[in-house]
């Protein structure tokens, strides 16, 4: 195959190589597609790499608002945390980088993309089930899938063909990042009984070197999304960045798990998302005061559903757009505000306000203040337990022994 591919370039060490394998085994002229997710400060320097590895052209697309507004935000109502633990800081990106490499390969005239994601991990299925349903005339092709090389053997190969690379054999991490976190890979992290070695981390202190005076901040949200920062309104992309700088100096925002990936293997996983862990929890509290049990509980489900479908790739499907539509609706009263208190590695709830608060002081209060009618309580009793005590009566069993 011939012509002209465009290969999603994120500068590290399998997309840096991949330019000269797809040049030299394929035959192909490469266009890189290098989406800014906020996983970069000097997108000149990608650039210009992209073009002394030999690629003919390099597409450099600031994608930041897209990925707050189409994508965090929508996970953020559901409060998606994969397996309980993990806000699909790497996941939540895919679909969108996927979506801008098919509408480049259009503008390019491109017969194929390709991507630098490897046949052990999660991101082949996000990407490839991604581009096969929105641009299913594209031929997908995964180098790093065909080469079957070592890390060690890629940083070889990268040193001998004079290919810029990030990593060395003395610090092998592999690195995602993004507004929403940041994933380390590799290297010592990859046996599960080794604790995480101090230089892994880059957006988060030691909590023993975290400050001992508490930090308290205050975050309003409209309709879900979070709008100000103690007071102050910001953008989605500026509040995201001061969040996951005050909590990451806290020593907030580090997850180490054990993860399940699409593809049937267990992983050692090493994540930073201060950011995400303290505005799902300020979310959640604002719930708890606005929605009924009814909603919390079956929010729940769909929280859990709505990360496996992060995590799987199926951000393009109807199921998406089901659960998308649920989950606004869910959030029509979520406004308000929530007071947290970060100090040593902890982001706690101190106070929640909203004038849709669901919270009546008459009701819940044992002062003088108290308009609970307690005399209602013992037919209530005798209602909600009628069910029960039937089937007590009709299929208890005696105790054994008896």
């Amino acid at each position: 195959m011939t012509g002209k591919i465009v290969l999603a370039y994120s500068g590290g060490l399998d997309t840096s190589v991949a330019v000269r394998y797809l040049m030299h085994e394929y035959g192909f002229d490469v266009v890189t597609c290098t989406v800014d997710v906020g996983n970069e400060k000097d997108f000149t320097g990608v650039r210009d790499k992209a073009l002394k590895v030999g690629a003919e052209k390099a597409v450099v697309i600031d994608a930041k608002q897209a990925l707050v507004k189409d994508y965090i935000f929508p996970a953020l109502k559901a409060n998606a945390l994969y397996q309980g633990k993990y806000p699909l800081a790497t996941a939540l990106t895919r679909p969108l980088i996927a979506k801008l490499l098919v509408e480049t390969a259009h503008q390019e005239n491109a017969v194929a993309v390709a991507h630098g994601c490897t046949g052990k991990g999660n991101d082949q299925v996000r990407i490839e089930v991604a581009v096969n349903t929105l641009g299913p005339e594209l031929t997908v092709i995964a180098p790093a899938r065909e080469w079957n090389k070592t890390r060690d053997e890629l940083i070889d190969y990268a040193a001998k063909h004079d290919i810029p690379v990030p990593v060395t054999k003395a610090n092998p991490y592999s690195i995602d990042k993004s507004l929403w976190g940041r994933a380390i890979e590799c290297g010592v992290l990859e046996d599960p009984w080794t604790e995480p070695p101090e230089d892994a981390y880059k957006w988060t202190v030691a909590v023993d070197d975290a400050p001992q005076k508490a930090e308290y901040v205050e975050i309003g949200f409209f309709e879900g999304a979070p709008i100000t920062l103690d007071g102050k309104e910001l953008d989605g992309v500026t509040l995201i960045e001061k969040c996951s700088f005050q909590a990451g100096g806290h020593g907030i925002g580090r997850i180490n798990m054990i993860e399940d990936r699409r593809v049937g293997i267990k992983s050692r996983e090493i994540y930073e998302a201060p950011a995400a862990l303290l505005l799902i929890e300020a979310h959640r509290a604002l719930e708890s005061l606005v929605l009924s049990r009814e909603q919390i509980r079956f929010g729940q489900i769909v929280s859990q559903e709505f990360a496996n479908l992060i995590y799987d790739g199926l951000w393009f499907s109807g199921l998406h757009r089901n659960l998308v539509d649920y989950i606004e609706s869910s959030q029509q009263f979520v406004s308000g505000l929530v007071r947290l208190k970060l100090h040593r590695g902890q982001a706690t709830v101190v106070g929640v306000k909203s004038p849709f608060s669901l919270y009546d002081y008459g009701l819940a209060t044992y002062d003088r203040d108290d308009s609970f009618d307690p005399s209602q309580a013992a037919g209530f009793i005798h209602l909600w337990g009628l069910g029960v005590r039937v089937q007590g009566r009709k299929q208890m069993r005696p105790p054994d022994g008896a």
